[in-house]
């Protein structure tokens, strides 16, 4: 189930974020980033509808994934307006 990022407080949305990065652990080559600008990245792809925050009931998670690989049954979901 996809929940909607503007409804998260700041705060809760901002821990999820980091818990993401963290978990992630992207190697960006020779330009290491700050934790603050990979936050700042994420909230970028979310804003822009490139990743989506879902909830799996299976396992009582929150995550973020890209968009492409999420569907909601067999319905195609579509880039919300923004």
């Amino acid at each position: 189930m996809i929940i909607p990022w503007k409804e998260l407080p700041t705060e809760t949305l901002d821990s999820v974020i980091e818990g993401f990065v963290l978990r992630e652990g992207t190697d960006y080559g020779e330009q290491e980033r700050t934790l603050e600008q990979k936050v700042e990245d994420v909230r970028r792809q979310l804003k822009s509808g490139d990743v989506v925050l879902v909830w799996s009931e299976l396992h009582e998670t929150l995550n973020i994934m890209p968009r492409g690989q999420f569907r909601a049954g067999e319905e195609e979901i579509e880039r919300p307006d923004y």
